[in-house]
């Protein structure tokens, strides 16, 4: 496959940036978009030019810091992470447009790469249990209806990309927020800091510069981990409680 790429290059984040054309020839409908990269960062070290700075780890769609929008659309036209695009998702000949996520909270570092620790300035705000356990009790051990378990199990599938800060127009983390403070509000533990949780968290989201929540609905949409909507839902109600509490 021959694919043009338009890749954005910016030398840090005060820098002017720009979008660099390269020409991969021989790319294989067997790699994956990373690899794809990869490839091309082995180029360009050969020829005695700098690399494309991106994020990655895992690469198994796990840890979510791959993070990239392709042809304007967060992790591209796959249903899973950046890194689980394949080139045969792309056509021989096609030009495919490479950019960081957009969002005034994820400040670019360099070329592809945001500084995304607002989203764990959120958590530090109130995404955990402080309640003293004591030693790991039998999963068993405490009940938990099976339709909450299953609603705080999916909220809980997400991975802190910031796909949804990236497709809302407003650049809102509500999504996340959202996804965050129902999978501890529905559980047994989570009861006793419910109402303050919600509070902190959503404060600690405006003062990240996030935008507001206006149902636009891109942020489902674009979660590599199918995460509802109804999670927000869930949320304003949480906070209506605590309003009142």
């Amino acid at each position: 496959m021959r694919i043009t790429l338009h890749i954005w290059r910016q030398a840090g984040p005060q820098a002017r940036g720009r979008f660099e054309r390269h020409e991969i020839p021989d790319a294989s409908e067997h790699m994956s978009f990373l690899e794809l990269i990869d490839v091309l960062n082995e180029r360009l070290l050969l020829d005695g030019r700098e690399p494309i700075a991106f994020e990655h780890d895992c690469r198994e769609g796990i840890c979510g810091s791959c993070g990239l929008v392709i042809n304007g659309r967060p992790h591209g036209p796959g249903t899973g992470a950046t890194c689980q695009l394949h080139m045969r998702s792309f056509k021989d000949g096609d030009t495919i447009w490479v950019e960081p996520w957009r969002a005034a909270a994820f400040p670019i570092l360099k070329d592809l790469v945001v500084d995304r620790s607002a989203f764990d300035r959120i958590i530090e705000a109130g995404g955990y249990i402080t309640a003293p356990t004591g030693g790991a009790p039998d999963a068993n051990a405490q009940l938990i209806p099976k339709p909450a378990a299953e609603k705080a199990m999916d909220a809980a599938a997400c991975i802190g990309c910031g796909a949804c800060v990236a497709a809302c127009p407003n650049a809102s983390a509500m999504l996340f927020v959202a996804a965050k403070v129902t999978h501890l509000g529905l559980l047994p533990q989570g009861q006793p800091e419910r109402a303050a949780r919600v509070q902190a968290m959503l404060a600690q989201m405006d003062a990240g510069g996030f935008g507001h929540c206006t149902n636009h609905g891109a942020c489902e949409a674009a979660c590599p981990k199918d995460i509802s909507t109804d999670c927000i839902a869930q949320l304003n109600r949480d906070l209506i409680r605590a309003a009142m509490s």
